[in-house]
């Protein structure tokens, strides 16, 4: 079944939604403040593309596994922030979204799961992170997500895939066609 693929994150989401929720989650907590410059550093590395996935996995451990642990159930956090942050997901999206759409992410399913039900999307992959251990049971990233993708939608071939980033070569390659995303301009790369 072909179908069209999208990165979620700087693709349909204007920003990125993990970041976007780390601050507004620190004006709850002031707990995770201490975290901010270590979090910072991997995002920035994040955004320069200087990480493997194990060395992702390596950057994000300290956190996941000292306060992630501690923040809890975070649906109704999740539902809050997005009441705020809805707004984020870019128009062009809802003029060529269909029914089939896969989105794929390394945004975090506990941040996912609720804007997914709002837009309506019922085929999603992102990353997962056990909430006692923080541990991650899936990293959906870089090449990731190609793995992932055989593994959750094996019968999908990727007709279009969107992205706003050249992290996902990946799936660029599997693809019949790609196309870059930068804000709201749309560039077909292959």
């Amino acid at each position: 079944m072909k179908v069209n693929v999208y990165d979620f994150d700087n693709t349909i989401y204007r920003g990125e939604s993990l970041v976007d929720f780390i601050l507004w989650y620190m004006r709850r907590d002031p707990g995770i403040w201490p975290h901010l410059p270590g979090l910072a550093c991997i995002g920035i590395k994040d955004a320069l593309h200087l990480f493997t996935v194990e060395q992702a996995v390596a950057a994000y451990a300290a956190f996941l596994e000292s306060y992630y642990v501690k923040m809890g159930d975070l649906r109704e956090s999740s539902v809050q922030f997005w009441d705020r942050h809805e707004k984020k997901i870019k128009p062009w999206y809802a003029a060529v979204r269909r029914e089939d759409d896969i989105i794929i992410s390394g945004t975090t399913d506990f941040l996912l799961d609720e804007i997914m039900r709002r837009m309506g999307i019922h085929r999603y992959i992102g990353s997962s992170i056990d909430p006692a251990t923080g541990k991650f049971r899936r990293l959906c990233f870089m090449e990731n997500k190609v793995t992932l993708l055989h593994a959750y939608y094996p019968e999908a071939e990727v007709r279009n895939f969107y992205t706003d980033s050249m992290n996902d070569r990946a799936m660029i390659e599997i693809a019949e066609h790609a196309f870059l995303v930068r804000g709201s301009r749309i560039r077909q790369i292959k």
